[in-house]
Parts: C-alpha cells; sequence; structure tokens
C-alpha cells in the first residue's frame, strides 16, 4: 500500500482514501498541465464507487512504483533497455511520465478496478449490519442503500477497510446514476478562478532565498562576468559561478535579477543558423541513421510511372510557456526538499538528489503544477540550481530563469521535413505512398537524455507513426534523423502534428490532381478507418461543407492519433495585406469513451485556438 492516510481516514488500495466525515480522496500519477486530468481520473473513480462529485477529493499520487504507466512499453518509451532496467524503473517510478496522451489510456482500468474493490468492501460492510446478500445492496450519492436504508460511505469506512479485498473486481452495469461522461465541474476550477491555485514560483519557506539563473548555450561554457557590478547592488547575498551557468542569490527575486543582468555575463557556445532547412535537407538526402517500415511493394507498384511528389517543412517551435522556469529546495545536510513543476517527478527526484549528491530515497519532491501545456516540464531544468545552492547556502532557495532566459533555455520542438510521393489508382483510391521525412520525436529525445540510452527501434516506431490513416496498399515510409544544432523536447502533439499537415495537404493535392472533391477522396480511402471517416462527414455536414472548389473558403482535413480521431473543416481566406483570416473551425471529434464531455470540448477548443 502507497498512500499515507491521516486521522479518521482509511485507505482503500494505491488510489483511494475515504474520511469518516465521507470525504473521498483520489491519488492521482499524472500532473494537471490544463488538460483536466485532475477531473478525469478522480471521475472514474467516482463513477465505479457510486460516489457524489461534491464528496470527491484528488491529491498528487505518491513516488513509488505502485502507479506504473502501463502504457510505457507499448508506446516505445522504454526501448533499448532490458527487461531488469525496465522493470526498475517501472518500480522507482521513473515512468510515471504525464505525454503522449497517456494518462485515461493508461490509468482507467486500474482506477475502475480500484474503486470497485471499495465499492464491493463498502457494500460488504453495509450488507453485514443489515444482516442481508451484497448482491440486494447498491450505491448512489455516496450511499450504500438496501430498501429504504442507507448508510453513508464515511459512516463504513473503518469497517470497510478491515475487510479482505475481494478476489474477483465486479465492474458497475446499466447506465441509472452514472456520471462517465457528464460535464461535471473541474476539481481544479475554483483554485484557478480565485487565484488560490499555487505555481513552483508562488512557494514560500521560512528564510527562503531568490536566485536568478543565466545558463550557458548547449556545449558552452562561462567566459566572464563583473563581480564588482553585482556587489554594489541592494539585498546580494551570494554569487555562485560553476562552468557552465551563474546565479545571483538575493532577499528578494527582483534584486538578484538585477544582479544577474548587471553581471553582464559572457558565454561561449556555437551560434544557431538564422534558418534549420538546410540541415533537414541534408539528413533527408546523406543522413544514416534511419528507420523504414514497408507495407506492400511501392517501388513495384510506381515503377514505370511518374508519381505525383510535393515537398512540405515545419520550422521548429518553442513551448513560449507563461510560467518562467522555476523550483524551491531546502537542503539540510543529509535530506531535500523539492518543490518544482514536472511531468516526469520521478526523472526530476533523480536529478534533484544527484545536485545534492545523495540517493533519490533522500529527495522527497512535491511536484507542482506546470505552468504550461506545451510539455516544456518533462525535464525540469531549474531544480539542479536550487539544489545545488541550498546546499552551500544551507538555506531555502527558489532559483528562477527570467522569461527571456526561460524561453533562451527552451527544448524546442525539432520541426520537421518531409518528401511525398503518390500514385493514384482507379477511381481516385491512392495505390502507393511514400514519405520520406527527416525530424525528432520529442519524447524520444528527452528519455535519451534523461537515461542516457539510445535504441534503433525508436526509428522504425518513428516511422510507424507516420503512416496515414488511409488503407492504402503500398505504402513506405523512412524516417531520417537529423543532427541539429539545438537541443529537442517533448512537445504535446508532436510529431503527429506535423504527420498531419503532411499527410492532409499532399492527399488534397492527390484529389486536385484526379479532379476529385476533397471528401469525397478522402472517403473512398477510409474503408478500414470508420472511426476518421464518420468525423469527417460530421465536420463537413456541421460546416455545410461547399466541396472546397475554386472559389471556395473551405479547407477539411483528419488525424487519427493517440487512440482519438478528428475531422476539421475551416473557413479561411487571404486579406489584402496577405495575412490569413480564420472566420471559423468546426471540429468533430471521436475519443472513444468520454469520461468528462465539457473536458473533452475544452481540450479541443483549447487545442484549436493554440494552432492558430
Amino acid at each position: 500500500m502507497c498512500l499515507t492516510t491521516g486521522k479518521r481516514e482509511e485507505a482503500f488500495g494505491n488510489f483511494i482514501k475515504i474520511a469518516r466525515d465521507g470525504r473521498i480522496t483520489v491519488a492521482v500519477p499524472q500532473t494537471e498541465t490544463g488538460q483536466g486530468i485532475w477531473t478525469g481520473l478522480p471521475q472514474i473513480v467516482a463513477d465505479e464507487l457510486g460516489a457524489a462529485w461534491d464528496d470527491v477529493a484528488v491529491e498528487p499520487a505518491p513516488l513509488t512504483g505502485g502507479y506504473p504507466n502501463n502504457l510505457a512499453t507499448e508506446e516505445g518509451w522504454l526501448d533499448g533497455f532490458s527487461w531488469l532496467r525496465s522493470y526498475r524503473m517501472q518500480e522507482d517510478g521513473r515512468m510515471r511520465i504525464t505525454a503522449d496522451a497517456t494518462s485515461v489510456r493508461a490509468f482507467e482500468h486500474p482506477l475502475r478496478e480500484a474503486a470497485a474493490v471499495a465499492r464491493t468492501m463498502l457494500v460488504g460492510a453495509a450488507a453485514d449490519r443489515w444482516n442481508v446478500e451484497p448482491k440486494d445492496c447498491q450505491t448512489a450519492d455516496s450511499f450504500v442503500m438496501n430498501r429504504g436504508r442507507s448508510f453513508t460511505f464515511g459512516d463504513l469506512a473503518e469497517e470497510a477497510a478491515d475487510r479482505s479485498p475481494p478476489s474477483k473486481r465486479q465492474l458497475r452495469q446499466g447506465t441509472q446514476g452514472r456520471l462517465i461522461g457528464k460535464p461535471l465541474p473541474r476539481l481544479d476550477g475554483p483554485a484557478k478562478a480565485d487565484g488560490s491555485w499555487r505555481f513552483a514560483a508562488d512557494v514560500r519557506l521560512p528564510e527562503m532565498l531568490f536566485a536568478s539563473v543565466r545558463v550557458a548555450p548547449p556545449g558552452g561554457r562561462l567566459l566572464s562576468f563583473s563581480h564588482d557590478a553585482v556587489s554594489r547592488v541592494h539585498g546580494i547575498r551570494h554569487i555562485a559561478s560553476r562552468d557552465g551557468w551563474i546565479a545571483v542569490v538575493a532577499d528578494t527575486w527582483w534584486a538578484a535579477e538585477q544582479g544577474v543582468k548587471a553581471a553582464h555575463a559572457k558565454f561561449s557556445g556555437m551560434k544557431a543558423p538564422a534558418e534549420f532547412h538546410g540541415s533537414f535537407e541534408e539528413a533527408l538526402a546523406h543522413g544514416d541513421d534511419r528507420g523504414k517500415f514497408r507495407r506492400g511493394d511501392y517501388d513495384r507498384t510506381v515503377k514505370g510511372s511518374r508519381p505525383l511528389a510535393a515537398t512540405y517543412f515545419v520550422a521548429p517551435s518553442q513551448h513560449l510557456g507563461l510560467e518562467p522556469i522555476s523550483a524551491t529546495a531546502r537542503f539540510d545536510g543529509d535530506h531535500v526538499e523539492v518543490w518544482g513543476p514536472t511531468q516526469a517527478p520521478g526523472f526530476a527526484r533523480a536529478a534533484a538528489a544527484e545536485a545534492a549528491k545523495i540517493s533519490p530515497s533522500d529527495v522527497t519532491l512535491y511536484p507542482m503544477p506546470t505552468g504550461e501545456p506545451a510539455g516544456r516540464a518533462l525535464e525540469s531544468d531549474a531544480i539542479p540550481y536550487a539544489v545545488e545552492l541550498a546546499r552551500q547556502l544551507k538555506r531555502p532557495v527558489q532559483a528562477t530563469l527570467s522569461q527571456s532566459a526561460s524561453q533562451n533555455q527552451d527544448l524546442l520542438s525539432a520541426g520537421a521535413l518531409a518528401r511525398m510521393t503518390a500514385l493514384p489508382g482507379q477511381g481516385g483510391i491512392t495505390a502507393a505512398w511514400k514519405m520520406e521525412f527527416c525530424a525528432i520525436d520529442g519524447m524520444t529525445a528527452a528519455i535519451q537524455r534523461m537515461l542516457d540510452v539510445e535504441d534503433k527501434r525508436r526509428l522504425i516506431r518513428a516511422a510507424i507513426n507516420g503512416l496515414p490513416p488511409y488503407t492504402i496498399p503500398n505504402v513506405t515510409i523512412e524516417a531520417v534523423r537529423p543532427s541539429l544544432p539545438f537541443r529537442i523536447g517533448y512537445m504535446r502533439g508532436s510529431p503527429h502534428r506535423e504527420f498531419a499537415f503532411f499527410t492532409e495537404s499532399f492527399v488534397d493535392e492527390l484529389a486536385r490532381a484526379a479532379g476529385m472533391e476533397a471528401l469525397a477522396f478522402r472517403m473512398s480511402m477510409l474503408g478500414e478507418n470508420g472511426r476518421l471517416a464518420r468525423c469527417l462527414q460530421g465536420a463537413a455536414r456541421l460546416a455545410d461543407w461547399d466541396g472546397g472548389g475554386p472559389g471556395s473558403t473551405m479547407g477539411i482535413a483528419g488525424c487519427s492519433a493517440f487512440g482519438s480521431h478528428i475531422g476539421l473543416v475551416a473557413n479561411a481566406s487571404v486579406g489584402s495585406d496577405q495575412r490569413v483570416k480564420v472566420e471559423r473551425l468546426v471540429a468533430a471529434v471521436d475519443c472513444g469513451r468520454a469520461v468528462n464531455s465539457g473536458v473533452v470540448a475544452q481540450q479541443i477548443e483549447a487545442g484549436l485556438m493554440w494552432a492558430l
């Protein structure tokens, strides 16, 4: 058992606590990045338990092996590791990563089973009190009921927790009184609305000092700085300079920031080129680091013909989060406490342990909200600086990179270049399809950096991810890894967003070459992907799709990724100033079973605005 209980509180497995006052607390292993997971996962528990939503609370799950992300292996996160090392990483919590839309997919079933066990134990306790069969009892609104009689979950919590968990887990059946699918209020909503939701930079500890940090570019080092200029700034307590960074510590962060500005630190480092297109072209033409996936025989199918060809490029992009990179550390010589934003708490704890030169078991990590939803918090850069300064000064230290420094140290989405060729068949159905693309999966780059491992299977997985969602008999996808002069990091939705752009743009070109309407052309190739077909038809119907012919301001596209499907129609035009103006976006989505319809709508709407 992993959960720590308070007074008058009982634990039911690793995920659920029930207090005698009726409060039900769900331990959530995943990070709330704004995607609503601190509402969605508790809603799964409340639905299966038969709880009233007003009685449900949430807390971060302990950083132990009791909460593995079981999709880690399937998604390829552990490629290149031995069975034993993979097992250890699951057990010590390092694979508890919030990324790649795995939260509901990985934890829905374990949470339902945990709630079913707790419900069975509560019902059993009530049935014993009434001397009736458990099958004659039911749960609803945080009560166990039988023929007009009832006990609250809180009334039964202590007695139920002493019972042996059932060997078989019977999930709830039927639809009456269920919470799944309903737009229940978000549990994090009130705190975000009234400003009490605390981010990493909001942490305050007794005797805490503040540090502002500047870091060298990748591969660079600190060359010089003005010590005297920093000393003249009021409130400065300490100046720390290392080979790759400088930090000024003061009574307030503002003083620390003025001090580090006055230092005029100079760093070495390679200057990035103004544009990166050439690096991708070079890798695609001559790169040796490749992975390939084949279905059918593309080369034989196109032999003697002239396939249609096109090239597409997506530039690298930044996360541009509003919340600067920040972390706080308190060190007592043997043990360190860390407050930091993280989507990978196991790796954050390991980074703190390495900086403090202690065992990870001697690190207590308090995961804070990330402050940005795009994935920058997968790697918590500020933690080592905070720990090192707290260790040296024997005082709690909050280390922050200013907004500009945070952006300078951003881990970029790599961008991608793709060369597409395809051969239309009879009736417009594409007979052969080839995509050669040059890209770096940010999730792969992050794990390789954090764990120092590389495996060729990752490139094969990248090629498989580039498969179009259409039924095309002869397909070749070739993935090439470029060498880029900047650090690559995880970006939410990438590289699937680039693949969708490449695929759907090229499908439009094929439809035009075949003289077919864009939606009809897509439908002709979606015989094995009915879910995406229905989404495209739904979006077209809602948007009054006009065919997208000459003079139309409409475009249509679809995407299948992470087990979900979306069809989208856009109304857009080009103004006299040559700027694109988007008037309307209409989406139809099939995400499978929607846990919270309100959160699903929020995710789609926010994703569309982010894309714009």
